[in-house]
């Protein structure tokens, strides 16, 4: 379809210059006063006329020039006048204004010179002037019509370059709504199940080493909930690196749920995760008991929540993570209000993302939980007195990663690095807007 689409200009040009052709050619034959001169001119400007489209300026030359010859030699008559017609409005068509004016002010003082000198003594040549002004008229026609065609099709042509920007643009803006959109997911189910996988890791492994301790059998299911957790978090971290595209990246980073540890670098270990000192020095066995109680159905699950989890939740967070033995403390300042939810949920995702890699990788650390309610934004602030030092900065991962694109969608500010007297803190400055 596209080479007929092409051809079909040329096989137009072709009738258009054959047609014009056979018509001056009728009027040479039927001129008494032409000769083979003017039939070869008048075939030579007509053929011209092919090219009227793709070359202009070529078709003006000749077909000026042969028609000059012939309306010079023969006094054809008015219809001389049509091939420089057609050359004119090709060339005022694509832009040549000037060479199309000057081929139609040649062509038609020549005709009326040579028309005027063949007007016989005595006879009124006022018919011949007035002849000579209406095709100028028609010259003038010939060009307005070659004007009005180049703007419209320059018109054309920006509505096309237009509708293949605007589609351009619906592409990108759907492709960018569809990457936002899996950011989302990735952020969403790295901070929600693997937080909650790695509770369960944790707590699996300090019963693993209590047990051992006291020199008890370790029940064979508490090692395969303690290695089945290892291979979703792995599974799931697998998934969330297909939905962020960017595998390759992610396939150097440490397996964790983090990413990037709040109190240190990872310790690299694939087993499972690393155990907490002070966790395993509490004697009372209380994580292996909650861990107990909660595989027996003695203390109630936990609520499914239909609206998504905020700071009203905060208690029951960090009391999640006291759980694993990890000493946490909280303090909130300012006037306690409505958050919008997007400000909610991020400050939330922030605190559970900062905990638990505090929990995994911070051992011994212990844990304070800032939240200050200003008048224009929240504060969050999650600091551990772990082993992490300024001059050895963990890699970051997908953990930090997901916190700081929550904070850089809200506008907000995310600093996240070792302490200078050990440990490391996790601020978050995220504006309330209108809403605060």
């Amino acid at each position: 379809m596209s080479s007929v689409h092409a051809w079909r200009p040329v096989a137009m040009d072709g009738a258009l210059a054959v047609v014009v052709a056979v018509l001056q050619s009728a009027t040479v034959l039927t001129n008494p006063g032409a000769g083979a001169l003017d039939l070869a001119a008048v075939l030579v400007a007509s053929a011209a006329l092919v090219a009227w489209r793709r070359a202009p300026l070529v078709p003006l030359l000749v077909s000026t020039l042969g028609m000059i010859v012939y309306a010079a030699h023969a006094q054809p008559g008015p219809q001389a006048a049509f091939p420089v017609m057609v050359a004119v409005f090709g060339a005022v068509r694509a832009g040549h204004r000037a060479a199309a004016a000057l081929a139609g002010t040649l062509f038609l003082g020549v005709a009326l010179a040579a028309n005027l000198a063949g007007v016989p003594s005595g006879q009124d040549p006022q018919p011949i002037v007035q002849q000579t002004v209406l095709l100028l008229g028609w010259f003038l026609a010939a060009g307005v019509a070659g004007t009005v065609t180049r703007h419209r099709q320059a018109y054309l042509e920006q509505a096309e370059q237009r509708a293949a920007e605007a589609e351009r643009t619906r592409e990108e803006m759907a492709r960018r709504r569809a990457g936002e959109e899996r950011l989302r997911i990735a952020r969403e189910l790295h901070d929600s199940l693997t937080h909650s996988i790695s509770v369960i890791k944790v707590q699996a492994g300090v019963a693993v080493h209590l047990a051992r301790k006291r020199g008890d059998e370790v029940p064979a299911a508490l090692l395969a909930i303690q290695e089945a957790s290892g291979d979703a978090m792995r599974e799931l971290r697998a998934t969330l690196e297909v939905l962020r595209d960017d595998a390759a990246q992610e396939r150097d980073q440490d397996d964790g749920p983090g990413g990037v540890p709040t109190g240190g670098p990872d310790d690299g270990q694939d087993g499972g995760p690393r155990e907490n000192p002070h966790a395993a020095r509490n004697e009372d066995g209380r994580a292996a008991r909650h861990e107990d109680e909660r595989a027996d159905g003695h203390e109630d699950a936990e609520p499914v929540r239909a609206e998504p989890s905020g700071l009203d939740r905060l208690d029951d967070l960090v009391d999640r993570a006291r759980s694993t033995g990890l000493p946490a403390t909280v303090t909130v300042s300012g006037e306690r209000r409505r958050l919008p939810a997007e400000v909610d949920r991020a400050a939330y995702r922030i605190v559970q993302e900062a905990l638990t890699n505090v929990s995994r990788h911070a051992g011994g650390a212990a844990a304070s939980v800032r939240i200050d309610y200003g008048g224009t934004e929240l504060v969050v602030q999650v600091e551990d007195d772990g082993g992490a030092r300024s001059d050895a900065p963990p890699v970051p991962g997908v953990g930090l990663v997901g916190m700081r694109e929550r904070v850089t969608a809200l506008g907000g500010r995310l600093r996240a690095e070792p302490r200078a007297e050990g440990g490391f803190t996790v601020r978050a400055e995220l504006p309330l807007g209108d809403a605060s």
